[in-house]
């Protein structure tokens, strides 16, 4: 089982394309069940990592499994919501909402984010596991 100083340095190793994906997803928001090129977005960043998942579950939901050391142990599950709401966003950010009256303002680009970056850090290490980790990313 990785320290959790390691955990920490992979977290940190990947913090520039973290705030990258975030900012990506902010500047694009697509309303529930309207989420297509959310996960577009998302599907792509998995094949570029080599992550097998599902991609038009129930709609435009991914969803995934990193199998562990011994798979049939214990599992859990890691979601995210992707859906962003019709309000119009009045930041002055460079990455500002891109979509006319839709905005990010309930945090679920980050969340989708975080989901992200711990599929990625949990893949690389899952030789250091047991047990099977599920991931949602729900429309």
């Amino acid at each position: 089982m990785p320290e959790i100083k390691e955990i920490k340095g992979a977290v940190t190793a990947m913090a520039e394309e973290l705030v990258k994906m975030r900012q990506h997803l902010h500047a694009h928001p697509e309303l529930s069940f309207q989420e297509k090129k959310t996960a577009e977005y998302i599907s792509g960043q998995l094949t570029l990592w080599g992550i097998e998942h599902q991609s038009n579950v129930a709609g435009h939901g991914i969803t995934g499994l990193i199998k562990g050391r011994h798979p049939d142990k214990k599992v859990v599950a890691l979601r995210a919501d992707m859906d962003a709401l019709p309000i119009l966003e009045k930041n002055e950010t460079p990455y500002k909402s891109l979509s006319h009256g839709v905005m990010h303002a309930c945090g679920h680009d980050v969340h989708t984010t975080c989901l992200l970056g711990a599929i990625k850090i949990l893949h690389e290490r899952k030789s250091d596991f047991e047990g099977t980790v599920k991931f949602i990313f729900q429309p």
